[in-house]
């Protein structure tokens, strides 16, 4: 579990307290009475019953700083490496372009990169032929840094900038331009686009509502609290595409993967989401957080347990052996442990909580590897 000392978040900055509002007269009681206070406003409540204040300002040293705040160090290194082989002129630009891209926070392409695998596995009831698992993980990390470019392009001055973990971003900090992010996210697709020309003609047309669905989610937390189920639709697009070009269909089971995962993403999104709630709601975004308020914990759990009931039917209808089950397992194991680090609803414990939706993931994948295996 992240401590405070080792924490890739920064410390919220406390809010300067308002001066005392005038009080009413009092009033007259019994001898002996004691005067019942107004109980305290909940921690966390829906935007729409909580008036927005005016976000704080953001310290420009943290706008200045050449990675988010959320960036992993190991990944962080990795871009610098790679950058000091370019020459001198050309390292900021590309370091930008790839912190842009998100490739110093490989936990997303993660996330979308399980289910994708679920998705090839179960279409095939085997391991599936080496072409098309290359072309989906490569399209995995192409489609997931696309979505990051256009996620910033649409949050960048209303959002990013006031938020102290994401104000270093490339944008938000002035450092990519407008133009600069859409020429980069047009080539992204095309470059996922190739990559799809390799398979047949019903993937090929699904691709375009995939991209439709990757440039829509990031305006939608402008106009709706359901933003995650928008996003869990996009990540898991992936998983009809594969069926379609494993099987050149759409059957019962692809749309039974594509509910779970909506199910995934809205559980490991609204942890994420739970980071920067306060900082939201004076911003004015929206998110299952928000919505949730101080029920999170409770939906949440519903939401897991009926993940899990999805996975286990999805298991059943495949006719899978015992580590499928295992690996479900294991998952419901996992929320467990998720549970107990939300339990304060601590910055670093949400944020400990989504990252560890990738071992729920890879569990289900191992547990998938397993039983095709022993067909």
């Amino acid at each position: 579990m992240t401590t405070s000392a080792t924490s890739p978040l920064p410390p919220r900055t406390p809010t300067p307290a308002a001066p005392p509002a005038p009080t009413a007269p009092s009033v007259a009681t019994k001898p002996g009475s004691a005067v019942r206070e107004k109980p305290a406003e909940p921690d966390f409540v829906p935007s729409f019953a909580r008036n927005n204040t005016p976000a704080p300002a953001t310290p420009q040293r943290a706008r200045n700083q050449a990675h988010p705040a959320d960036a992993t160090p190991r990944s962080t290194r990795i871009i610098e490496w790679l950058c000091s082989y370019l020459p001198p002129t050309q390292r900021e630009r590309v370091r930008n372009y790839l912190v842009l891209m998100r490739l110093d926070r490989p936990i997303g392409a993660l996330l979308l990169l399980w289910p994708t695998w679920w998705a090839l596995w179960f279409a095939a009831k085997d391991f599936p032929s080496p072409g098309l698992l290359l072309i989906f993980t490569l399209g995995v990390f192409v489609m997931r840094s696309a979505g990051c470019v256009i996620n910033d392009y649409a949050d960048h001055d209303w959002l990013d900038a006031h938020v102290a973990r994401t104000a270093a971003r490339p944008m938000a900090a002035g450092r990519v331009g407008k133009k600069e992010a859409l020429a980069l996210f047009a080539g992204l697709l095309a470059f996922a686009f190739v990559l799809v020309l390799f398979t047949n003609a019903l993937t090929i047309k699904l691709a375009f509502v995939g991209a439709a669905l990757a440039a829509i989610y990031p305006y939608t937390k402008r106009y709706t609290h359901l933003a995650q189920v928008v996003l869990g639709a996009a990540f898991g697009w992936s998983i009809p595409m594969a069926f379609a070009a494993v099987s050149n269909s759409l059957p019962a089971l692809c749309w039974l993967l594509f509910l779970a995962n909506i199910l995934y993403s809205v559980i490991y999104d609204t942890q994420y989401a739970m980071v920067d709630r306060d900082e939201d709601l004076r911003v004015g975004a929206k998110s299952t957080a928000i919505l949730f308020g101080d029920a999170d914990r409770v939906i949440l759990g519903v939401l897991m347990a009926t993940f899990l009931l999805a996975m286990t039917l999805a298991g059943t209808r495949s006719g899978l052996h015992w580590p499928w089950f295992l690996g479900v397992g294991i998952a419901a194991g996992l929320f467990v442990y998720q549970q107990w680090l939300l339990r304060e609803r601590g910055r670093e414990q949400c944020f400990a909580a989504f990252r560890n939706n990738n071992w729920v993931g890879f569990a289900l994948w191992l547990g998938l590897l397993f039983a095709v295996a022993l067909r």
